[in-house]
């Protein structure tokens, strides 16, 4: 297999737990049946999401990703072959704790427009080391 990750960003249209249970429903669903995983990292405001597995299976996740309508402005920020996987145990990992990602008004004034692969790869591996320290599967 030809494991491939992703990353993206997104601006949420019409956020609310209840949409956020159907986007991590439907994530995890679709993940599993494909050989897919990954992290979401969320808030009101945006969505940013590593995803990886087979190489054709994250591009058509991501496609999907792009035609859905609760997505807007989606960037991917890294599309790239990858040694192993990062989130091997989790179909969707969901992290709301988001206070170590950019901040509102860093988004308000285009943080993501200017980010870096570098740096948003660097939000999930702080996620996967605080989990991991956590003992979480």
């Amino acid at each position: 297999m030809n494991l491939f990750r992703s990353i993206y960003t997104s601006r949420p249209f019409g956020f609310d737990a209840a949409m956020l249970n159907g986007i991590l429903a439907d994530a995890r669903r679709a993940n599993t049946r494909d050989g897919i995983t990954g992290a979401l990292i969320c808030r009101e405001d945006i969505y940013l999401q590593w995803l990886e597995g087979p190489e054709d299976k994250v591009r058509q996740a991501l496609a999907r990703i792009g035609r859905d309508d609760r997505h807007l402005e989606v960037k991917v920020h890294v599309a790239e072959p990858a040694a192993e996987r990062v989130f091997g145990d989790w179909a969707m990992l969901h992290d709301p704790a988001t206070s170590w990602i950019w901040t509102q008004q860093d988004v308000t004034n285009d943080a993501v427009d200017r980010a870096t692969p570098e740096e948003v790869t660097s939000f999930f591996l702080r996620l996967r080391d605080k989990m991991s320290a956590q003992g979480a599967n």
